[in-house]
């Protein structure tokens, strides 16, 4: 798996500079630069930083420059390594050092030393990254903030918390028919596409006991509307599944049910444990919850009277009347969760809700995730089966391409997200046509985007950035500059032959062939006259591999010209 890291050179001596680059450029370094700790804080401001590469002029320059950096910095998960020429260290190294800088290296560099500090710091910015996202998943942002500030969390109580319980029917009579090595793996497709459901309603899962799932709203999260939200997502998960048991009925499989069951109102939640520390939620609330979710039908949707009470506009639900509460005691009034008002929902069919309703609940009016699917099935059924190249993982390597990018380049989350759309639908045109696929794509994207809360801005904007796919089109921004890059990121990738050979297949369906000389030379004017990379970071990760691409195909061509020759 590729991974980069953006390294800032701080230093306004070019011979310092070039030395730098020359030795580090590649292996997944995007190197940046700046002249002076000014520069520097522009950058650092919108682009996350793994390693700092700062020059000591004098002692006192460079402390403030260290606090400055560490001040101004997006996160950190960061490095600072002083460079210094080798008669001049001492004091600034031991300040610096003594500051908050992680090393030093010296100039004349040694290339080796160089490298080896380096790819240390860089396995540690990695690793932290790792930590920093399994502790996402472990504790929930707000109690993450709590612990870094105070090194501790207060258990909090909560008057109108949400609890969304969920387990699978005669779970365990299943499982003695499985093999454990497919129980599990069962469990791990079901749960993965919950914590999906979860998160994409701003939900918490706060853990798994055996085949149950049990996650909360409005408990670590200020979205609105909580109990509104635990219903979305509860009628998504429901929804999953039945469309699971339909695809296993008609393959003559086995498949499971589910029983979900939602309650709200008071809570308490906590860390427990010294060694192995543990989030969750307790209180009475959770007991009636999960005697709810006990209560439910196969396939069905429990919910009590207090979350009834908060989602009844928004819902059509189904009476239950009085329901025993088990092992509890007492009753409680209870009612299926059928779906969406049509009034509410999207397609008006009552499965997903619309902008209007997304909106309400404080969530994004634009359903990126369900625009995913979607677009990636349209493409799947209605491509021509003649696409080697212009396939449907291209257009999801170009998504994953523009994340890259991206995040390299410092653009916000919103705009990521208007990036991913535009590469997934860039090559929707060909659905259409093979010529002028671009415009194509541009009024399919004008015509599909507005069901799934796109407003008119942002389909401009990615009906902007997928014209910019185009052949001599200049990009004018960062996120067109971006997407050209991204369709184009596997002319520096390893990968680069076996995706040509597609290419060539591809257009000999459509008419043009070429014999094998013809074909590298084909390639070589378009690497070498037609196509250039647009943004510092594909200049910095791609061009080195795609000039290693030009000299090998010059090599094949003057090959190929010698054995004709004789």
């Amino acid at each position: 798996m590729e991974r980069f890291i953006n390294i800032l050179i701080i230093d306004n001596d070019p011979v310092i500079q070039t030395g730098l680059k020359d030795i580090l450029m590649g292996r997944g370094n995007n190197l940046l630069h700046a002249n002076s700790i000014e520069e520097a804080i522009p950058i650092i401001k919108k682009k996350e930083i793994g390693i700092f590469l700062l020059n000591i002029e004098d002692v006192e320059e460079g402390i403030n420059s260290v606090q400055i950096l560490k001040e101004n910095t997006r996160s950190q998960n960061n490095y600072i390594i002083v460079v210094a020429k080798e008669d001049d260290t001492g004091a600034k190294l031991v300040k610096g050092m003594h500051m908050g800088a992680v090393d030093y290296i010296t100039y004349p560099f040694n290339s080796n030393l160089v490298q080896s500090k380096i790819e240390v710091f860089k396995t540690l910015f990695y690793k932290d990254q790792r930590i920093g996202q399994l502790l996402n998943n472990i504790f929930p942002s707000t109690v993450l903030e709590e612990l870094q500030s105070n090194g501790k969390f207060s258990p909090k109580k909560i008057d109108n918390g949400v609890i969304i319980f969920t387990d699978f029917v005669d779970f365990s009579l299943k499982s003695k028919n499985l093999k454990p090595i497919h129980l599990i793996q069962t469990l791990e497709k079901y749960f993965i596409k919950f914590d999906e459901i979860i998160l994409k309603y701003d939900l918490e899962k706060i853990k798994t006991i055996g085949d149950a799932y049990m996650a909360t709203a409005g408990v670590t999260e200020n979205t609105p509307f909580p109990a509104i939200r635990a219903c979305l997502a509860a009628i998504e998960l429901r929804n999953y599944m039945i469309t699971e048991q339909e695809t296993a009925i008609a393959m003559k499989k086995d498949f499971w049910e589910v029983r979900i069951g939602l309650h709200m109102g008071p809570l308490v939640t906590g860390i427990i444990g010294t060694s192995k520390f543990s989030y969750d939620v307790w209180g009475d609330t959770v007991n009636i919850a999960s005697r709810t979710e006990a209560s439910s039908k196969n396939n069905s949707i429990s919910i009590t009277k207090t979350i009834f009470d908060e989602i009844e506009d928004f819902f059509i639900t189904t009476p239950r009347g009085n329901v025993d509460i088990k092992k509890r005691g007492g009753s409680i009034e209870m009612f299926y969760l059928e779906k969406i008002k049509e009034v509410y929902s999207m397609y008006n069919e009552g499965n997903f809700p619309n902008t209007q309703l997304r909106i309400k609940c404080g969530l994004s009016p634009m359903d990126f995730k369900q625009m995913r699917i979607q677009i990636i099935n349209k493409l799947k059924s209605l491509l021509p089966e003649h696409l080697y190249y212009h396939d449907v993982p291209h257009s999801i390597n170009v998504e994953k391409a523009v994340i890259r990018y991206a995040k390299l380049e410092g653009i916000d989350k919103d705009e990521i997200l208007l990036l991913r759309t535009a590469a997934l639908i860039h090559d929707a045109g060909f659905m259409a046509s093979y010529n002028d696929n671009e415009d194509f794509a541009i009024e399919f994207a004008h015509s599909f985007l507005p069901q799934f809360g796109y407003s008119d801005q942002q389909i401009e904007l990615i009906s902007s950035m997928i014209n910019a796919t185009k052949h001599n089109v200049e990009p004018q921004n960062i996120l067109e500059k971006i997407i050209i890059d991204a369709d184009y990121d596997y002319l520096g990738r390893p990968d680069y032959p076996n995706i040509v050979k597609k290419l060539r297949r591809e257009l000999q369906e459509h008419g043009e062939e070429f014999s094998d000389i013809e074909w590298l030379n084909y390639q070589l004017n378009f690497l070498e006259n037609k196509h250039r990379y647009y943004t510092e970071t594909a200049q910095n990760i791609r061009e080195i591999g795609k000039q290693s691409r030009i000299k090998k195909i010059k090599q094949q061509i003057e090959d190929f010209e010698n054995e004709s020759i004789h």
